[in-house]
């Protein structure tokens, strides 16, 4: 497999030489710069690619190019957000770039309560801690209709936690939900996030799927025809927030998806952290069954608390609920049949690696930490080596 590395752009504080250094061979990343919404020029895209390649790696996967608001709400200028979309897919095309990961979840992207959650071996993780999202939803963002979604029981844990906050904690609650997480598409402040809400109220999970059905209509056959590969990745965390739908949280809605357009080009990021969070999802039933639309590969592994709480952190790459070594079973199967059968190359990244050693003193983005991720990498290369070898 492809081992890549994201890498957030030239304002990055971890370099490309570095990147070369652990490994990775190719580069996950995006024109951040470029507003949403916007045609990403050719020119920029090969000025972001030569200097990629004058390092010694390559641009295997574009991570991201975001959907707009106006798309998956289908409102106001959205047809043209929709062409321009497909403009930018055909100007990555000529330049030769042809692996494009995307998500379709509204307002927020990944989402998490705590950026710095310590560990008790040391060192630091992402967490979600549904107690806190529960005070920031009932207390401090207020949303009407919220306290109808938690019972009494959740409703007092929620006070309680809040009332445990000092102010600077509250406004890091805060920060940590809505300022914008690497990769986000925007960055809110609490009168504007409710604001923006309230412009989903109208929109459920039936109608979300539709328009992301829609979406795919308009923009699968550009990829197929420019030999782009798109990729969505699943919902982070995998249930709704905040009275948003959430339609790419499961295997049977991954099934969805690949069944309503119908196409090589339409396919998964399968992120096994994001589908793992779901007990029920059979991460290494749904590597094997969707192995041939898995365009991309994130690899990371979260713990799920307990059944009650719905929290969950971030864990080793080797250890919580995702069993690794059969997930890359799996995909070196995938590999294996795609040489056979001259199919395309399979990129993997180790994703949210914990914060250890030196990264706890450097300005790195959270969850993108370069020895976190340096160690991660080596576990998953270590892992695939063995599975290789083992299974020749």
């Amino acid at each position: 497999m492809e081992h890549t590395w994201r890498w957030f752009g030239p304002r990055d504080s971890i370099s490309l030489d570095e990147i070369r250094q652990t490994g990775a061979t190719g580069i996950v990343t995006a024109l951040h710069e470029i507003p949403n919404g916007d045609v990403w020029p050719v020119e920029a895209i090969a000025e972001r690619k030569h200097m990629i390649e004058a390092s010694g790696l390559s641009w295997s996967v574009v991570e991201s190019v975001p959907v707009h608001e106006d798309i998956k709400k289908r409102q106001g200028d959205y047809a043209t957000r929709i062409a321009h979309y497909q403009q930018t897919l055909r100007n990555l095309a000529a330049c030769g770039i042809d692996t494009v990961c995307y998500n379709f979840m509204p307002v927020l992207d990944w989402t998490r309560t705590d950026l710095a959650w310590h560990l008790p071996e040391g060192g630091q993780a992402l967490r979600f801690d549904h107690l806190a999202y529960a005070a920031f939803d009932l207390f401090l963002l207020k949303r009407p209709g919220a306290e109808r979604e938690y019972d009494d029981t959740e409703k007092e844990a929620a006070r309680r936690y809040l009332d445990g906050l000092d102010e600077l904690a509250r406004q890091r609650l805060v920060n940590t939900i809505i300022a914008g997480l690497p990769g986000a598409e925007e960055h809110y402040t609490l009168a504007r996030f409710a604001e923006v809400l309230a412009g989903y109220e109208a929109i459920g999970a039936e109608r979300l799927r539709e328009h992301l059905r829609l979406f795919l209509e308009a923009i699968v056959p550009v990829a197929e025809e420019q030999g782009i590969r798109l990729a969505i990745h699943p919902d982070d965390p995998p249930r709704p927030l905040f009275g948003l739908p959430r339609v790419v949280s499961s295997a049977s809605d991954a099934q969805w998806l690949l069944d309503a357009v119908p196409s090589p080009a339409n396919g998964l990021t399968f992120c096994t952290g994001s589908y793992g969070v779901i007990e029920s999802n059979d991460l290494i039933e749904m590597a094997y069954r969707f192995g041939p639309h898995i365009h991309f590969a994130h690899l990371r592994s979260t713990q799920r608390e307990s059944p009650e709480s719905r929290s969950f952190h971030e864990a080793g790459h080797l250890s919580g609920d995702v069993d690794m070594v059969g997930v890359i079973q799996a995909l070196v199967a995938e590999e294996r049949r795609r040489e056979r059968e001259g199919g395309a190359r399979l990129p993997l990244r180790p994703d949210h690696g914990h914060h250890i050693l030196d990264d706890q003193h450097r300005d790195t983005a959270p969850g993108y930490p370069l020895y976190g991720r340096l160690k991660g990498l080596a576990e998953l290369r270590g892992v695939e080596l063995a599975v290789r070898a083992l299974t020749n």
